[in-house]
């Protein structure tokens, strides 16, 4: 009933509805070319004067009358705080394009908006009206040009519109508020909340990475008879001293507010989640895959985003044969290139946080960084390569290297002969090669620094009286003659 409804109103209602938004648009590009005429793309001084007085009320006016001719049925409660009152809106959650209407509600604030967009024809125009905070993606420092100009507006005094800021910083579904971004919070000054809900049966305007496309939304909601949005306008958030400091701090307590206002709860993810979920749908795995609260993680390991993504690239290899994006400890040992054994076990258990049988990918994440990374470091990686060097030519040969990780995993019939290619170009394994392979892959740094502590335990703990063992007599895997250099320098 629901799809029939939508077909016979989308046959009337459609093109009516497309007609007049295109011509709304088309009204208002005169007004916004006269407001910004003679006017850099990237504004050093507030529009003012006449054009500011003629355009300005002519664009609120037109503003509501294309959401109204797109059929919303927009409710505002709250009073909309004046510039000296709270020079920075942020609105929540932010879940579609739709969301524009907070800035017609809140009297046509500036945005901050890519480069790009006030390049297109027409829209770019309209958006130039709005004195927006260009962000530039080719730009490296843009990011902290964008948090300048941010505070250089929101301390003016006035002189610059007010800043609409989604925290957010993308997309979600609002069933929860995701980490807030600190750019609105870092000027230190009063912001005033902004609350989105739509309170439809039928959402047609959520548009998150997964489900109905730009065009698509755009048909299903002019479809509609009407389409409910409420906008709230809630108390201006002053921060104190502490959170003048902390922008961090002061974003969370607004998000806490805005959630407990909005009935919903809140959660550590951030946009970079969304990106790396992206990333793990492209790597054909489950989307959830890329959840590892990006933000959290990062802060307490000191990761970076490239070593992230990067990781999930290396996580997808190990997984591409395990169903439901998870790792058993086959698929482990299959990427490793290693048989299972107790010592293998032992590693994946370090890895396996809650103990379930299997690594996801917050898990392989943390466990990299935590029990390999430190483990990998220049002065491991050189006791390695003197370990697998039996004859100290500064090469090591397929036999060492069996003959070590035979010991390693105590499996006396290991064949390394693939994982033995893959580290070396010819018939030896050079240190350079070594140190590549091992910081490309550190998973292979806890099993030689656990085999390097074996060892080491066991010498000290022999009583003084009793001669250490040969390293290689104690695990079985070399000659019973032990008078070479080589053997003294492994004790």
């Amino acid at each position: 009933a629901r799809c029939l409804q939508i077909f016979f109103l989308g046959i009337i209602l459609l093109p009516i509805r497309v007609l007049l938004v295109a011509l709304i648009v088309l009204l208002a590009w005169p007004f916004a070319a006269l407001s910004t005429v003679c006017c850099p793309e990237k504004l050093t001084h507030p529009i003012t004067g006449w054009r500011r007085k003629i355009s300005q009320p002519v664009l609120k006016i037109l503003g509501h009358a294309m959401f109204f001719s797109m059929g919303f049925i927009v409710t505002v409660k709250g009073k909309v705080a004046r510039p000296m009152e709270a020079p920075i809106f942020v609105a929540a959650p932010h879940s579609t394009f739709f969301d524009g209407i907070a800035c017609v509600v809140a009297g046509l604030p500036s945005m901050v908006s890519r480069n790009e967009n006030a390049q297109v024809p027409l829209i770019g125009r309209l958006l130039r009206a709005l004195q927006p905070v260009l962000v530039s993606r080719v730009d490296p420092d843009s990011r902290k040009n964008t948090i300048n100009e941010i505070v250089r507006r929101a301390t003016s005094g006035g002189q610059w519109p007010q800043i609409l800021v989604f925290p957010e910083g993308t997309c979600t579904n609002r069933s929860c508020l995701i980490t807030f971004k600190p750019g609105a919070f870092i000027p230190g000054v009063p912001v005033q909340p902004i609350l989105l809900r739509y309170p439809n049966k039928l959402d047609t305007v959520t548009w998150t990475w997964q489900g109905y496309t730009f065009i698509q939304l755009c048909m299903l909601t002019f479809c509609q008879p009407f389409t409910k949005v409420e906008v709230e306008f809630l108390p201006v958030q002053v921060p104190n001293d502490e959170e003048k400091s902390d922008p961090i701090l002061f974003a969370g307590r607004v998000r806490n507010l805005m959630a407990e206002a909005l009935g919903i709860p809140v959660t550590d993810h951030t946009y970079e989640d969304c990106r790396l979920m992206i990333s793990a749908g492209q790597l054909t795995l489950p989307m959830e895959a890329g959840l590892v609260e990006f933000t959290k993680i990062s802060q307490k390991l000191k990761l970076d985003w490239d070593g992230v993504r990067k990781q999930l690239d290396e996580y997808a290899v190990i997984a591409s044969s395990s169903k439901g994006g998870r790792i058993g400890i086959e698929e482990f040992a299959e990427y490793l290139k290693l048989p299972v054994s107790d010592v293998l076990r032992q590693l994946f258990a370090l890895f396996d946080r809650n103990h379930d049988g299997s690594i996801d990918f917050r898990e392989y994440v943390i466990g990299l960084a935590v029990l390999c990374h430190p483990a990998n470091t220049e002065d491991i990686i050189q006791v390695a390569f003197k370990l697998f060097d039996v004859d100290e030519d500064g090469y090591i040969s397929e036999e060492e290297f069996t003959t070590i990780l035979q010991a390693a995993l105590g499996v006396p019939d290991l064949d390394v002969s693939g994982l033995f290619k893959e580290i070396a170009q010819g018939d030896s394994v050079s240190y350079e090669e070594f140190k590549s392979f091992a910081l490309k892959h550190p998973e292979y740094a806890k099993i030689f620094t656990t085999y390097l502590d074996l060892q080491t335990c066991h010498v000290f703990s022999l009583p003084k009286d009793v001669p250490p063992t040969p390293l290689f007599a104690s695990n079985k895997v070399s000659p019973e003659n032990h008078d070479e250099s080589p053997s003294d320098k492994k004790d």
